[in-house]
């Protein structure tokens, strides 16, 4: 499987694996759709589990950050009626993940966040990442659908707890 994702990336994405939810057993990400999911990254739990606001208010966002999660967003809402009715073919799963993949490779490219703001996201990406990951069939212990249901759960964080006023999930 290909899975090309900037080292400096994926130093965070093994730090957020090795980590984990430690103190946190058995945490899930609250996912608010219509029916429980319940999928999990390799550490037990989705990472957006561990997301906390900054004080009372949802972290900052750039603008790149913003075109990026709309870009994911429209994506994810075009194919959202097949995969939650069951109709998503392989190929399409497929196609979405690499429309989700290119979309965060630019977001942490270019997203400048202060260093805060930064860790939280990263919590999201991990999600958005490893629900790629999944929806290409890379582990055979869970469907395609598992991985968009992780990439559902992190793009309700991300409205939850990013100051985006043009968000409309």
């Amino acid at each position: 499987m290909r899975f090309d994702v900037p080292s400096r990336h994926l130093a965070v994405l093994l730090t957020l694996g090795l980590l984990g939810t430690a103190g946190l057993p058995g945490a899930r990400a609250q996912q608010g759709h219509d029916h429980e999911h319940g999928h999990e990254n390799a550490t037990g739990a989705a990472a957006v589990a561990q997301l906390k606001l900054d004080g009372e208010r949802k972290w900052p966002t750039d603008a790149s950050l913003r075109s990026g999660m709309a870009a994911i967003e429209a994506a994810f809402a075009a194919d959202h009626p097949a995969i939650h009715g069951g109709r998503e073919t392989d190929a399409q799963y497929d196609a979405l993940a690499g429309r989700i993949e290119a979309q965060v490779e630019s977001i942490v490219a270019n997203c400048r966040l202060p260093p805060a703001a930064d860790a939280n996201l990263h919590l999201v990406v991990a999600d958005l990442l490893q629900g790629v990951s999944v929806m290409r069939g890379s582990d055979p212990a869970k469907s395609r659908h598992d991985g968009a249901a992780l990439v559902h759960g992190a793009l309700e964080a991300y409205g939850k707890y990013f100051d985006d006023p043009g968000w409309t999930p």
